[in-house]
């Protein structure tokens, strides 16, 4: 199981870690979002400075912005010292890491806001 926070916004933060294809090991912060339904999303510069493989170049999503084109990154995390290869969105421009909902279906999250309670795991 991992803590969260919340941050200022109320929005839900962990921090996991990216795994680099040296194996080098990024401790970063995630914000996870409930109305995307994929595992992770990254900025495409993050993506290629890992190393990630890029699996296709040309994925449509729908955001809160409107449809956008994405590439399809091979990644690697490390959640709550547990190893998961899947498959993460790239765009330009993206401010945040983002966990999807698909870590929902494998992981239980609490999340309490009056008493500062937040896991995933």
């Amino acid at each position: 199981m991992i803590l969260g926070e919340f941050n200022s916004r109320g929005e839900l933060i962990f921090e996991i870690a990216l795994i680099a294809a040296d194996k080098d090991i990024i401790p970063v912060n995630a914000l996870l979002d409930t109305g995307f339904t994929g595992w992770l999303a990254i900025d495409n510069q993050d993506a290629l400075s890992l190393g990630w493989i890029l699996e296709s170049d040309n994925e449509y999503m729908e955001t809160a912005r409107g449809e956008a084109r994405f590439n399809l990154y091979q990644g690697t995390v490390l959640l709550n010292e547990q190893e998961f290869t899947i498959p993460a969105f790239g765009g330009d421009e993206l401010e945040d890491i983002l966990l999807g909902v698909n870590w929902l279906q494998i992981k239980r999250l609490v999340a309490e806001f009056s008493a500062g309670l937040l896991t995933l795991g």
